[in-house]
């Protein structure tokens, strides 16, 4: 866990980056994802959903990778398996986004270390609902 939740890093993309994409954020109000998107929302940031099915969500077009979103992505925001998760932080880093952040309960220390080695800050086990509170 050391180094999974930097103080700088959770900052910088808590109160520096504007857009997040959200892989696995569908239009079920039910979900965890949909919830979190909201409370982002309500933080002033853009979310943007990255769904199979591409979406609308909370008014925000969805799109079915994160290469398919036409604008810059501050922060890449994941929830889904662990065993999946990697993959998207390897697509974060390749568009450019400035930080990625892996939901809680959502650990790959491969991918962690690769998306270190790019030069690009993760956060992994935890949530923005959860450290806008420890504020």
């Amino acid at each position: 866990m050391v180094g999974w939740q930097d103080p700088e890093s959770v900052r910088v993309m808590l109160d520096d980056c504007e857009t997040w994409a959200v892989v696995g954020l569908s239009g079920d109000p039910g979900r965890t994802a949909y919830r979190i998107a909201a409370q982002l929302q309500e933080r002033g940031k853009r979310i943007v959903p990255i769904h199979p099915s591409a979406p609308t969500v909370l008014g925000e077009q969805g799109y079915a990778t994160i290469a398919d979103v036409p604008f810059a992505v501050d922060v890449v925001d994941v929830f889904r398996r662990s065993d999946a998760a990697g993959p998207f932080a390897d697509q974060a880093v390749a568009v450019g986004a400035r930080g990625v952040w892996f939901q809680l309960g959502v650990v790959d220390e491969a991918a962690f270390e690769r998306t270190l080695a790019a030069g690009v800050p993760m956060v992994m086990d935890t949530c923005p609902a959860i450290e806008w509170r420890r504020r």
